[in-house]
């Protein structure tokens, strides 16, 4: 009689500790915030900001991503077109025609202007103080610094989201695991099932600011790697460009005259 009491006991305890540890879901911690939310007011800030870091993340990653592909598709065209137009107004015209996404086409028309303004204002103080190599060049710059900074565009956010996000679902679990150890002592039961609920909700919190960090961070790196590469073009062809606006030919061609 006394072994069947214990099996039966064993079997509740059992059957409480598995209906405990079944009740660690997400669904379960929102139930629980919305049931009342003054008690789980820092863990609706903590959630809420997980949630404005991954919209941000996300659109960040796409935009990126699209800008890329569209960059990818259409970088080598611009260049080999540019340089295999004959008639210099033909290669400028067809950069004017060039969509505002298009960096290469930018850098060129930038170094196009200064050239013609440097020619406009021959005999003025701007010649005089700059000649043609050094207008040239300094138009260049901005352009290629303008084109690069406008890569980087949504770098800073998915760093920021990336090395930050865990510490806020660290928050979370933390603030959660706290509250539930003040109504534990509160009411007194300090079994399985009492704790299980509460100290595995609060640990989502910092399993979602995983999630959020972990796409951030790999993005990052990838974007950061394309846009090296990207910015190595931007400074060959503006060499190039250099070359040609100042000299009037690329610095290959020269040798072959």
């Amino acid at each position: 009689m006394l072994q069947e009491t214990t099996a039966a006991a064993a079997a509740q305890t059992g059957g409480s500790n598995a209906a405990a540890l079944s009740q660690m879901g997400f669904g379960n911690l929102l139930q629980e915030m919305l049931s009342n939310p003054g008690h789980f007011a820092v863990s609706w800030a903590v959630l809420l900001t997980l949630t404005l870091m991954s919209v941000l993340s996300i659109y960040w990653i796409v935009t990126n991503f699209i800008k890329n592909v569209r960059l990818k598709g259409t970088s080598d065209r611009v260049i080999s077109t540019f340089w295999e137009t004959p008639n210099a107004q033909d290669a400028i015209r067809f950069m004017e025609e060039q969509p505002r996404f298009e960096p290469f086409s930018k850098i060129a028309l930038d170094a196009a202007q200064a050239a013609a303004h440097h020619q406009r204002h021959e005999g003025s103080r701007l010649v005089e103080s700059l000649n043609r190599s050094e207008f040239v060049d300094r138009a260049l710059r901005q352009g290629v610094t303008r084109e690069s900074s406008r890569l980087e565009s949504g770098l800073t956010v998915l760093a920021t989201v990336g090395s930050t996000a865990p510490f806020v679902g660290l928050l979370g679990t933390v603030w959660g695991i706290y509250g539930a150890l003040i109504r534990i002592g509160a009411s007194g039961n300090a079994s399985i099932d009492a704790v299980a609920g509460p100290v595995g909700e609060a640990l989502i919190m910092t399993a979602i600011g995983l999630f959020v960090a972990i796409p951030a961070v790999l993005a990052y790196n990838f974007f950061t790697r394309l846009n090296r590469v990207t910015n190595n073009k931007f400074d060959t062809f503006a060499h190039d460009l250099h070359d040609f606006f100042a000299t009037g030919s690329r610095v290959g061609e020269v040798g072959k005259r």
